[in-house]
């Protein structure tokens, strides 16, 4: 044989042994990762290197797993491996890695070899697959660990780190999720935004490179962009039909999600805490644990997926998911920060009248020496102010059991203002850069999370103020600061590298959460930043709903809600009516039902007609809230490409249901909806009447007639809810009939 010809064949050789067309595979182990709908394959090549060979629905025969590389054979000499399961950097791999460590001797490059998986059942519906990798010459390993409901069709994946080396490892990238996707066509819809323009969907094919969506806020992480996004494969991302993940990094703080096609047109996803500026210091025998990357899978749309995912979301993560919710009346629009115990105590009777469960009292009520008048002073000084609040929150939770409602309080425990006396006695607790100028993001700083002592104080002002007024209902915790000039004094003082604040300071937020929730398990707490910069899935864990943004002009809050449905239920999302837009008062408590309904207005300056309204609206709201928290939503008119908007909610048994449609374009005054809205979600075979519900007091329904159809023809006719310039808001109940 020539030189040239056994060149050829050796490099031939090597392929084979470094990709997907592997020629021996009875002795390598194959491992299935498998819901009820999709598969995720993989399987050691003759490297005993772990890679991704398949994804897409379940194989019926297990014996045919191993003939699935047979059928791919990609050249990679110039990349190391694209389809590894967990991809090291300094060694045979040149793309992205997934995982950058320095070991103790200083040595920059990493191997991962499988050494051994296994699968506990928790349940009939629940498994937890993980897989030990090492390192042949180091004594660092990881383990990739994936939880699977199987009848959800949710996977939520992440990573554990741990050495046995001298001395700390510097963990430089260390990603929660590396997977991989053979399909040629993928679509990316991400969600961009900025204060009061949360979450707007960019729909990008995916083309040969990286694209990055991530973060370095440090708190308000997903102000600017998302840790959540739509994955669609072969086709841009359709409600009803398709390939798609729904997936989100659940972390609360920098992220970093990487999409990049390969020179081969498929697909590498890494997900994971950001590595700006966090290069981690890890202990000998101590273990790193990656936040999760959580996605529903769907080869139905993404209104499958979404109704698989909130069904997970319900059992599952969220705080009380499957329970009750609290409506409320809000004083901060009314008053501001300018109030007195009386002026709130007053407001107690409104929040009675109008029908709500809780009263919430907002930002203002603290502070002394630096009174909290304006939001420039007294955060991180959480006594009552004396001169607002002489007789103390006791008085006022006691006034309003009186009315009959409950009483919920604000808190923005992270932060402090320059000018308080907690920024007096303990600068030290700051996050800031001593040898730099202060920078402020709305006249405060964060805390340092990373220091116990700062955790014992977050955790003491919320035990201190249910110690004093166990009665209290309801907790606002607020975050409103980004971290600016990134310095942790404790850190300084413990030698630990200033690199690892961004990740220390999370998981001193989420120790202090655990401490919370320990002690007050059930207590129900609001998630809020001012925006969407809070709203994942670690922290739901501690908090029963989020604030989606301060932006409540209802026409914009259709959008914010229509694109954060995606991801979470509606009983997740705290929706408020306020002053802001100009849409009558009806659109705007319609907009609010759609979640959990909450009122920020002066309920006292309501005229008769608006009062008689809200009373009764809260009273239709209370007749089917239940459905919109726990039932199954279905969106049917994308207020994005048409002029309406048009989305609805099915109880279990599908006996009834709640639509809500609005207007949502009036360029071109639009008289009347042309068409019906199909629905979706019901029996076909059973009847529905069909009925206009939240009118207005002395307005009469357009819709006459005997409003009687099947399930099919409700779903594939469907019902005109005659949309008008007057009629910009039409909520229809549609109950079964015998």
């Amino acid at each position: 044989m020539k030189k040239g010809q056994l060149r050829y064949l050796n490099r031939i050789m090597f392929f084979c042994g470094c990709m997907l067309a592997i020629a021996d595979v009875s002795a390598q182990a194959i491992i299935p990762i498998a819901t009820e709908n999709n598969m995720l394959l993989m399987q050691t090549d003759d490297n005993n290197r772990l890679r991704t060979v398949y994804f897409g629905k379940p194989l019926e025969n297990e014996r045919e797993y191993k003939a699935v590389v047979s059928n791919y054979n990609y050249d990679e000499s110039n990349a190391g491996i694209y389809n590894s399961a967990y991809t090291p950097a300094g060694t045979w791999n040149l793309s992205e890695p997934a995982i950058q460590v320095k070991h103790a001797d200083g040595n920059p490059s990493l191997e991962l070899k499988y050494a051994s998986h296994k699968k506990e059942q928790i349940d009939a519906n629940t498994s937890v697959t993980s897989i030990l990798l090492k390192d042949p010459v180091y004594p660092f390993e990881v383990t990739l660990f994936y939880k699977v409901w199987k009848k959800e069709n949710v996977i939520e994946q992440w990573t554990e780190i741990k050495h046995k080396e001298k001395k700390p490892v510097l963990l430089q990238k260390y990603a929660s999720a590396n997977l991989y996707f053979a399909n040629k066509n993928f679509y990316l819809t991400s969600f961009q935004g900025e204060y009061l323009k949360e979450m707007q969907p960019v729909e990008t094919r995916l083309l040969q490179g990286i694209r990055t969506v991530d973060s370095k806020l440090g708190t308000r992480a997903m102000l600017l962009q998302t840790p959540n996004f739509i994955l669609s494969f072969g086709k841009p991302a359709s409600e009803n039909e398709g390939t798609v993940m729904l997936g989100q990094l659940a972390w609360s703080s920098n992220f970093k999600l990487d999409f990049e096609i390969d020179s081969h047109k498929n697909l590498r996803l890494i997900a994971g805490i950001n590595p700006f500026a966090s290069e981690y210091s890890l202990a000998p025998n101590e273990t790193f644990k990656t936040p999760s990357l959580i996605y529903a899978l769907s080869n139905n749309g993404t209104g499958e997926a979404s109704r698989n995912l909130h069904n997970w979301v319900r059992k599952h993560r969220i705080l009380d998911g499957q329970g009750e919710r609290l409506t409320l009346l809000n004083n901060w629009e009314a008053t501001y920060f300018d109030f007195d115990e009386n002026k709130i105590a007053d407001l107690f009777k409104d929040a009675k009248d109008l029908g709500v469960d809780m009263f919430l009292l907002d930002d203002g009520w603290f502070g002394n020496k630096y009174p909290r008048n304006n939001d420039d002073a007294g955060l991180g000084d959480w006594q009552e102010n004396k001169k607002k609040l002489p007789s103390g929150l006791g008085y006022l939770v006691k006034e309003a059991k009186k009315e009959g409602v409950k009483f919920g309080i604000w808190i923005e425990p992270e932060m402090v203002n320059p000018r308080s006396e907690l920024y007096e006695k303990h600068p030290d607790w700051v996050i800031r850069q001593p040898e730099r100028p202060e920078i402020y993001y709305r006249n405060q700083l964060v805390l340092d999370l990373s220091n116990p002592e700062v955790q014992d104080f977050v955790f003491g002002i919320v035990d201190d103020l249910f110690v004093k007024n166990p009665e209290l209902a309801f907790i606002k915790w607020d975050c409103n600061a980004v971290i600016y000039n990134a310095y942790s004094a404790y850190l300084n003082k413990k030698g630990i590298p200033q690199s690892n604040l961004y990740v220390d300071y999370v998981q001193g937020l989420y120790k202090v959460l655990q401490r919370i929730r320990a002690k007050y398990p059930t207590v129900p707490m609001m998630l809020c930043s001012g925006g969407g910069g809070r709203g994942d899935y670690e922290f739901l864990k501690y908090f029963t709903e989020f604030w989606p943004s301060d932006n409540t002009e209802p026409l914009e809050r259709i959008f914010l809600q229509w694109d954060y449905s995606y991801f979470f239920p509606s009983i997740a999302t705290d929706n408020h009516v306020t002053d802001w837009g100009k849409q009558p008062l009806k659109f705007r408590v319609d907009v609010a039902s759609m979640g959990k309904l909450g009122f920020d207005i002066v309920a006292s300056k309501l005229d008769t007609n608006d009062k008689i309204f809200c009373k009764q609206a809260i009273s239709n709201y209370n007749s089917f809230k239940d459905i919109v928290w726990h039932g199954d939503m279905f969106r049917l008119v994308n207020p994005h490409e048409n002029d309406i908007a048009a989305l609805m909610y099915v109880n279990e048994n599908k006996s009834k249901a709640i639509v809500f449609n609005y207007l949502v374009n009036n360029r071109f005054s639009i008289t009347a909806t042309k068409q019906p809205v199909v629905l979706n979600g019901l029996d076909p075979k059973k009847k529905y009447a069909v009925k206009e519900i939240n009118l207005y007091p002395d307005i009469s329904s357009s819709l006459k007639g005997d409003n009687i159809f099947t399930g099919d023809f409700l779903m594939k006719v469907g019902f005109n809810p005659h949309v008008t310039l007057q009629r910009t808001s039409v909520v229809l109940e549609i109950s079964e009939v015998e």
